[in-house]
């Protein structure tokens, strides 16, 4: 029988009632942010700025893992929430009719991302915690479904605010975070095993003693061969989906002039490469809203390491279809095979982490699951260079070869797990 959301533990309602919130104010500030940063800095200081706030988002995040296992998962939720909505204000007022300093916006900025990173760890522990292991891949469907609603909306009326009322928008944005903080303080309940909770705090106080155990700890996950080539295949897999944002914006606007689309009410319908981008991306994020807990239930009837390699799979026909066209219509084929692709594994890769994880090391092998994307991110601009050395078509080939070889990595991830457990099969 399926895990309805009314029958979830009040720790997970509140998360996601207030999360939603809280992701919708991020996503009308954070796209724009670039854009903000380059007018105020020029583009090539922007980019150096929004890097370095990325690698001290990355330390966080991972030292948040450390603390979700060591001071709980509702410590750290309220910890993060508030300090995340604190560092909004802050940059309400560094762009206030007051006061206006872009380079506190961008130290406002990086402590909400650190905050952010913080936060992401317990919230992932959570459900680990307290979700029968059959059911977690819904709920973490959910969670994902709710975040790309907010996704969806937020930068429609972002565009809007961000640029006319700017310091309305950042203040009632730290006042939500600040509020999701105290619901979680106030109405939920910590979810760390006892157990664990009284084997942590037995543990030294000295920070120095700390920091080493910490940097053990991680030694330990990176020795796990399983947890290894899990984040190994992921890092390659983020290769195409990381081009969502960069090379295929690109290439569209140089395959696509103006393409007219069809006649209709005696007018006639034609895109530009920008424009159809557009569409490109709303069409993504329509089908994940709409779909992602459906395909996740859908993929759980059958064992994971085939779905793990059916989603590497679709990914690389996504990117053999786009280079070989520069019609629209097909375009729209490539971005539902694209989409399907990352619907696949929403819930799964989540729920396949938690297995790996002692009960005593959930906040941290969440965290480091986190580099798949945070490596990927940093990997991925280099299709830039490659484009200019070998044009789109091989660019777009050897992604999709990275796609393949990532799933038969996924094979191998699976066929460890199972040695090491043996009479499952995945």
């Amino acid at each position: 029988m399926r895990m309805r959301i009314r029958d979830w533990d009040r720790s997970l309602k509140v998360r996601l009632f207030g999360e939603f919130f809280s992701n919708l104010s991020f996503w009308m500030v954070f796209p724009f942010l670039a854009i903000y940063f380059a007018d105020e800095f020029g583009t090539s200081m922007a980019g150096i700025l929004l890097v370095a706030s990325q690698v001290f988002s990355i330390g966080a995040n991972l030292i948040g893992g450390y603390c979700a296992d060591r001071f709980g998962r509702r410590t750290m939720l309220f910890f993060s929430a508030t300090a995340e909505g604190l560092a909004f204000i802050l940059f309400a007022f560094a762009n206030s009719p007051w006061f206006d300093s872009p380079m506190l916006s961008f130290v406002a900025f990086t402590i909400a991302g650190m905050a952010g990173s913080l936060y992401h760890p317990a919230s992932q522990a959570i459900v680990a915690d307290v979700v029968p292991e059959k059911d977690r891949s819904t709920v973490f469907s959910v969670f994902y479904t709710s975040i790309n609603i907010s996704v969806v909306i937020g930068p429609i009326v972002g565009a809007v605010l961000f640029f006319n009322y700017r310091f309305a928008l950042l203040l009632v944005a730290g006042i939500i975070f600040c509020l999701v903080g105290l619901a979680i303080r106030f109405l939920t309940e910590e979810t760390l095993p006892t157990d664990v909770r009284a084997q942590m705090a037995s543990g030294s106080n000295n920070w120095m003693q700390i920091i080493v155990k910490q940097v053990k700890a991680y030694g330990l996950i990176v020795k796990d061969k399983v947890f290894f080539l899990f984040v190994i295949a992921g890092i390659l897999l983020a290769q195409t989906y990381m081009q969502l944002d960069m090379l295929i914006p690109v290439y569209m606007k140089e395959a696509i002039d103006k393409q007219v689309l069809g006649n209709l009410f005696n007018r006639e319908w034609a895109v530009t490469g920008e424009g159809s981008f557009g569409i490109l991306l709303s069409e993504n994020g329509l089908l994940v809203v709409l779909f992602t807990v459906f395909v996740t239930r859908w993929m759980t009837k059958y064992r994971e390491k085939w779905v793990f390699f059916l989603s590497s799979f679709l990914y690389a026909v996504a990117m053999l279809i786009f280079p070989m066209t520069a019609n629209f219509w097909v375009f729209l084929i490539a971005m539902a095979i694209f989409t399907l692709g990352e619907l696949a594994t929403v819930g799964l890769q989540e729920s396949f982490v938690s297995k790996l994880a002692p009960d005593d090391m959930r906040g941290q092998y969440f965290a480091a699951a986190s580099l798949r994307y945070t490596i990927g991110r940093t990997i991925a601009p280099l299709v830039f260079p490659l484009v200019t050395w070998i044009g789109f078509t091989w660019t777009f080939v050897i992604l999709a070869a990275l796609a393949l070889l990532s799933g038969f990595i996924y094979l191998l991830t699976f066929k460890e797990y199972n040695k090491r457990n043996k009479g499952m099969v995945l």
